[in-house]
């Protein structure tokens, strides 16, 4: 067994698709419209979906915001030195709601940004 992907619903797809390809770094891997259910599936991720899990962007086409609730916590994404990846988030426009740094009692350095949705993003550096 293995992860495939996990879904999101978005209010703009196109808004989306530029800030996880552009700010994030992620390749649009495919999108399907579907006509009959009104929505449109767009994959992203960070390599071809044999080999990495991917992220589902669903929007439904009659939809343009949703209420997040309490019970999602947040996506993470590994990068190599989380200092420098806040720092060119932001500077592309990202949102960054958890500055850089140590961890709440520990030592594992985190940052948070939200995506356009007001999805959040835990950026996690590698230990050692």
């Amino acid at each position: 067994m293995r992860l495939l992907h996990t879904m999101l619903r978005v209010g703009n797809l196109e808004r989306s698709i530029k800030f996880y390809t552009e700010i994030l770094g992620m390749e649009l891997l495919r999108q399907k419209e579907y006509p009959d259910g009104k929505f449109t599936l767009a994959f992203l991720g960070y390599g071809d979906e044999k080999h990495h899990t991917a992220l589902e962007l669903t929007y439904n086409w009659e939809t343009d915001n949703y209420d997040l609730g309490n019970a999602f916590g947040h996506l993470a994404i590994e990068v190599d030195d989380v200092y420098k990846a806040a720092e060119k988030i932001h500077a592309a426009g990202g949102s960054i709601i958890r500055q850089p740094g140590p961890m709440n009692a520990g030592t594992t350095l985190l940052a948070f940004v939200s995506d356009p949705d007001g999805y959040e993003i835990e950026l996690l550096q590698p230990k050692g």
